[in-house]
């Protein structure tokens, strides 16, 4: 599988584009902002974009989506409950005293369990709300098990609670029975800063430790 991370926009949202070797499929997650980088990692990999998701709407996931979509045709996947918090990436871009960028229909709605299927390739869809009520995360099993954990945790620390439609009691639960339930080897590709592993967060991480 073709993998490449770029840290985007302002607040240095991790963009993850993953490859089909053979059909050239492509998903991206979380194309925040910085676009033209996107593009030319997909040029230089001859890949065509099938899904972009987002693991949750804020702005610094989102900001890109409308500009990639209509450059790709690629359909705009995230979840339900997070779709009012798209539609209003005017107030969110006025919090932070940036543009507001433009907005997309998103094509379909995300749930628990579903597959979303780019090549030979699935991701399995973890809802894990939280850091916003339709936070998700995205699960690649077998031998190149993986998971894309968006906002839900990060390297030796959780998401921010504090936001609109945050639960701290809701993020822990979201860990616990989604992430937590993983193998330690599996590796987590936040939605900021570095890589890191289920079996690491588990045993060192200070808001899980008394979870395990």
């Amino acid at each position: 599988m073709i993998q490449e991370v770029i840290p985007v926009g302002m607040l240095q949202c991790n963009c993850y584009v993953l490859g089909d070797e053979t059909t050239r499929e492509a998903v991206v997650i979380d194309p925040g902002d910085d676009i033209e980088r996107v593009q030319q990692i997909l040029t230089r990999h001859r890949l065509k974009p099938k899904y972009i998701i987002a693991t949750h709407a804020h702005i610094d996931h989102v900001g890109g989506i409308e500009k990639l979509a209509r450059a790709s045709g690629a359909a705009v996947m995230m979840h339900q409950e997070d779709l009012p918090l798209y539609q209003n990436l005017g107030v969110q871009a006025a919090w932070l005293g940036m543009r507001p960028p433009s907005v997309i229909d998103v094509d379909g709605f995300l749930r628990e369990g579903d597959r979303v299927v780019w090549g030979s390739r699935a991701l399995e869809v973890l809802h894990t709300p939280g850091h916003s009520p339709g936070s998700l995360c995205l699960h690649l099993p077998g031998d190149e098990e993986r998971v894309f954990s968006g906002d839900t945790l990060f390297a030796a620390s959780i998401g921010r609670t504090d936001l609109w439609g945050g639960s701290y009691s809701e993020i822990m639960k979201s860990i616990e029975a989604k992430l937590l339930d993983l193998p330690d080897p599996t590796p987590v590709f936040p939605g900021h800063g570095p890589a890191t592993s289920i079996g690491r967060e588990r045993r060192s991480n200070p808001f899980l430790t008394d979870l395990t």
